[in-house]
């Protein structure tokens, strides 16, 4: 069984994975921060406390705003003064964009403009909300602290963050590449289907997924006479 520090650097880790990983896969990060924070007593009972008596509603309307007559579809976010309003209504925000009760895509543009690019505008939120969130969090807890890898180790870990980058970026391309093919609505609902389900699986390093997933996408290819799919198998051989 993993000790308070292990299941807090966990935590830590899993939100330098969220604000440092591509904006197309920040909803499973997400779901890790959460499930670290359900995995830690120490955690539970920091965002139990911080939550307990939090006017989370109030709050959105206050610190999410839209200029004073203004028709602008874009508005501003802000983070309450308190430190531990900042820690609730991070959290809470969380666990409504994992839930999909608030629509990430939709809030990032809304609040977070910047260039209207959904990597730009996670980049803004990440730096405005979730850096502060976690470094609060990391002051609640000074005793603890992430070891530090050797050269090599990050070098590794660089190299594995950048091949599943691509490999992402591929799949996300070969499900756009299908849609122009002309198939039958059966065939092109099953190989979009395929391809969402192979995304989603990268999202969370699902290595297991992916092999079964790619198996299977090979023999639709094949099935259908159609070429392509190479270069996302290539790919899948650097993520091992």
């Amino acid at each position: 069984m993993a000790t308070s520090a292990q299941q807090l650097n966990r935590f830590f880790q899993a939100c330098d994975k969220l604000m440092n990983e591509k904006y197309m896969v920040a909803d499973s990060r997400i779901e890790d921060v959460l499930r670290s924070i359900a995995e830690s007593r120490a955690l539970t009972d920091l965002f139990s406390a911080v939550t307990e008596r939090f006017d989370y509603p109030s709050a959105k309307r206050l610190y999410l705003r839209f200029p004073a007559s203004s028709t602008s579809f874009h508005g501003k976010a802000f983070l309450p003064e308190d430190r531990g309003e900042v820690l609730a209504f991070v959290f809470c925000l969380l666990v409504d964009i994992d839930a999909g009760r608030i629509k990430f895509d939709d809030f990032l543009l809304r609040y977070f403009y910047e260039d209207g690019s959904y990597t730009a505008s996670f980049a803004l939120f990440s730096d405005r909300m979730l850096r502060p969130f976690r470094d609060i969090v990391k002051e609640c807890f000074p005793d603890v602290s992430q070891p530090v890898r050797d050269g090599s180790v990050a070098q590794k870990a660089r190299i594995k963050n950048a091949a599943w980058e691509t490999f992402t970026a591929l799949a996300i391309e070969e499900r756009a590449r299908i849609k122009t093919l002309g198939l039958s609505s059966v065939d092109a609902i099953a190989g979009d289907m395929i391809l969402s389900e192979l995304i989603q699986a990268a999202g969370k390093n699902n290595l297991t997924a992916i092999n079964a997933l790619l198996s299977g996408y090979h023999y639709f290819l094949r099935a259908l006479f159609l070429d392509g799919g190479k270069e996302l198998i290539k790919a899948s051989r650097e993520l091992e």
